[in-house]
């Protein structure tokens, strides 16, 4: 069989369907876990829900969503394409059959493939997304240009690129690529299983419910295994603006640690479990309904072969 399209095109619709239940969610994680190099100082989640809402309205828990909006849904697709076209392989040369159940080893590994090719285009939008949640100028200040550091997606980029180059745009790449790469491989074997667990007969596609019941604990599982290093990228991307406080990513553990304590790499966990959920419930379940319209194969309805 040829290469198949209909994982990417599902992976497209899904990715912009999530980001919109999510971002509002993610300012505040993102606040909480970058306090290092923020001016305003949050206690919690609920004094950060109600310090963005007092300063900036309603409208400073969706700020940075313009670009990954634009950008998500071409990296949901790369990492539900990629990850569909490399269980089709490896089955093909497991078995000699890629319509063959594919195994939980084959799952784990093509997730990771998944992660890691998403890459080149994630971490520049998530560093341009978490530079621009980080602005937290007042409601009023929002209607002079001259007082917002950055004035946009592509203003933001570009003043990147002035100032560092072209490597500045990857700045944390290497902590995402130790946190995307498991965090995918744990996000789909997760699902699969679990849909596999969740609907009664062997073989049968799982239902709706069950779809967004998995998606949900997938993306809840993965987040939770990962958020240390999600604290430490948020913090090392958001670092920037005003100078660099950290040169490398074994300073920003160290002086996170001294600082902070242990505590501190669990900044963030509950709100990313509770944005988690939802998020990737509704991107499974956008996911699967597009791929069954599009006659792609749903994995979740393979029984799967453990190991």
């Amino acid at each position: 069989m040829g290469f198949l399209w209909a994982d990417f095109i599902a992976g497209l619709v899904g990715g912009g369907s999530g980001i919109i239940v999510g971002h509002p969610l993610d300012t505040i994680k993102v606040r909480l876990q970058a306090q290092s190099v923020a001016t305003i100082k949050y206690n919690g989640v609920l004094d950060c829900i109600v310090k963005t809402f007092k300063r900036e309205s309603i409208f400073g828990f969706y700020k940075g969503m313009a670009f990954p909006l634009a950008t998500i849904s071409v990296q949901n697709a790369l990492v539900f394409g990629v990850y569909g076209n490399t269980l089709h392989q490896l089955s093909k040369w497991r078995y000699g059959d890629p319509n063959k159940a594919s195994s939980n080893s084959d799952i784990l590994i093509a997730g990771c493939v998944g992660g890691f090719v998403q890459l080149s285009l994630a971490c520049p939008v998530d560093l341009v997304k978490i530079r621009l949640q980080m602005q937290m100028e007042k409601r009023e200040s929002l209607l002079d240009k001259k007082k917002i550091h950055y004035k946009g997606p592509v203003d933001c980029l570009r003043s990147i690129c002035k100032s560092e180059g072209i490597p500045g745009c990857y700045r944390g790449l290497t902590i995402m690529l130790m946190r995307d790469v498991p965090a995918n491989g744990i996000y789909f074997l997760s699902y699969e299983v679990l849909c596999r667990k969740l609907t009664s007969k062997s073989g049968k596609s799982p239902s709706p419910f069950v779809v967004l019941l998995a998606g949900g604990l997938a993306g809840a599982l993965s987040w939770a295994a990962i958020n240390p290093l999600d604290v430490i990228k948020s913090r090392l991307q958001a670092d920037g603006v005003k100078g660099h406080k950290y040169n490398s990513i074994y300073h920003c553990v160290v002086d996170s640690y001294r600082t902070s304590g242990l505590r501190v790499f669990w900044t963030g966990l509950t709100i990313n479990c509770l944005r988690g959920f939802p998020v990737n419930a509704v991107t499974f379940l956008v996911y699967s309904l597009i791929l069954r319209e599009l006659g792609g194969q749903s994995r979740a309805s393979d029984t799967l072969l453990s190991e």
